[in-house]
């Protein structure tokens, strides 16, 4: 992230080392990666038919699509534990599609080898990123930055050897500019396009250029106190004190009358520019510091949601312990006071009420199939199909409340006995000749679709998700 800032502040874009990574003579990569990256255009959408080895496969394959950008924007090191989560993510999926039984089907096999080549090629890009010369390189040299300033201006203003923390020497300032440079240079691969304001244009050209050539002057320096800001090196000057200083400049500029000289509005014109530039960092610092002060653990919607939860928690223990019914209600409220939440557009309060739902909703889901069950009264008339269906739908709820009060991981045996029944419940459906019957074609199909949910929530709880 200092990286970012502080080759941005100097006019140098920064594409966080995700780049075709060729250098010199070597001939660019020609590899198609999956994903986000050049021709592939994410999943292919549910797959035909019902087979479950199919419907496993497109639940990956949405995964993937939603782990790709988060490989193609990561920017970091193996040691960092974003990168850590990442990998650990993309291994999970691979294993996976390992478990995916393709029964020696050719349709199975090419479907599983697509999925499983693609994981692959995000977890290369994703090692090849934080591994890459110059991402190390960009490292160092925001390391060598970052001591400049410390002992330029922190040390001393610590010290109390400064009255400013920002009286710093020149020798520090082309210092750091160097470092910049040096910066940019290494994230463009040598083709950096310098771009300098023009030298400050003589008192005489115009009455105005004075007053200009003292407002580049204090831009000069409010860059000088940017960085240390955006380093996070100053605690005596704030974002919003510069920015309101560099917006008094801009308010001085636009004031001057410079009409007659297209010189000298040219002139106002990249100084006003360069304030521009200053201030986007600005804002978008400020940005920042409220996103990080935004503590979730003290915020008002993420009590409520974790209320529910609790609340949740002890239902699903009386209904699995007791058979408790006439929870339907209650739990019909608690669906209505989650809608409620105000996530403030925050993704983390966005994905915790989600989950929270997802609770409720499996409760109720396990309520109705057992109360469908109590109420069966079957016909001599019923047809055989039919009856398989219920049958499964009976193996599904005993299924469904193993993995209520399941509370483990996927590494154990547990998780993936409870994952082979429920698949082997799936293929039973699967087998089911409904025999023109339309009542037996959508009893089916509910029953897929409840058993694909039970899935779903198992993988949820297993997820390690936090906040």
């Amino acid at each position: 992230m200092a990286a970012r800032w502080l080759c941005s502040l100097f006019r140098k874009p920064f594409d966080g080392g995700k780049r075709t990574m060729d250098h010199g003579s070597q001939q660019p990569h020609t590899q198609q990666m999956p994903g986000p990256f050049t021709g592939f255009a994410g999943p292919q959408g549910p797959y035909p038919g019902q087979h479950p080895a199919l419907l496993r496969l497109d639940e990956v394959q949405r995964e993937i699509a939603a782990l790709g950008p988060q490989v193609c924007s990561y920017s970091g090191l193996q040691s960092d534990r974003e990168y850590k989560r990442l990998e650990r993510e993309l291994t999970r999926l691979l294993l996976e599609v390992d478990k995916v039984e393709t029964e020696g089907r050719p349709e199975l096999q090419q479907a599983r080898k697509r999925a499983a080549g693609e994981v692959e090629g995000l977890l290369r890009y994703l090692e090849g990123n934080a591994t890459h010369p110059s991402r190390l390189a960009i490292e160092e040299l925001t390391q060598e930055v970052q001591n400049l300033l410390n002992e330029g201006v922190v040390g001393p203003f610590r010290q109390g050897q400064a009255q400013d923390a920002f009286e710093i020497s020149e020798e520090l300032v082309e210092a750091v500019q160097d470092v910049a440079m040096r910066l940019a240079q290494e994230l463009l691969e040598g083709r950096v396009r310098t771009q300098t304001l023009a030298l400050p244009l003589s008192d005489d050209t115009h009455e105005a250029v004075q007053r200009i050539n003292q407002v580049m002057a204090q831009v000069s320096g409010a860059r000088c106190q940017e960085v240390a800001l955006l380093m996070g090196l100053s605690g005596r000057d704030s974002c919003a004190h510069l920015a309101r200083v560099l917006t008094e400049l801009l308010v001085e500029l636009d004031a001057l009358d410079v009409s007659s000289n297209a010189a000298v509005r040219n002139y106002r014109k990249q100084v006003v520019e360069e304030i521009n530039g200053l201030l986007k960092h600005l804002d978008l610092e400020v940005e920042g510091e409220d996103t990080r002060r935004y503590d979730l653990a003290q915020n008002d919607s993420i009590r409520e949601i974790e209320a529910i939860r609790g609340r949740v928690s002890v239902l699903r223990e009386e209904v699995l312990r007791h058979g408790a019914a006439g929870q339907g209600t209650e739990l019909q409220g608690l669906l209505t006071h989650l809608d409620q939440v105000d996530t403030g557009r925050n993704p983390c309060i966005r994905e915790a009420r989600r989950r929270a739902v997802l609770e409720v909703q499996a409760l109720i889901t396990f309520l109705d199939l057992w109360e469908a069950l109590g109420r069966r009264n079957p016909g001599p008339d019923e047809p055989p199909p039919h009856a398989s269906v219920w049958r499964v739908l009976a193996s599904l709820g005993n299924l469904q409340a193993q993995v209520l009060g399941f509370d483990g991981k996927r590494a154990d045996k547990s998780y993936m006995v409870l994952e082979e029944l429920l698949t082997k419940q799936l293929l039973a459906l699967d087998a089911v000749d409904p025999q023109g019957d339309q009542g037996t074609k959508t009893a089916r199909k509910q029953a897929v679709k409840h058993a694909q949910n039970i899935l779903n929530y198992l993988d949820m709880k297993t997820d390690e998700w936090e906040y």
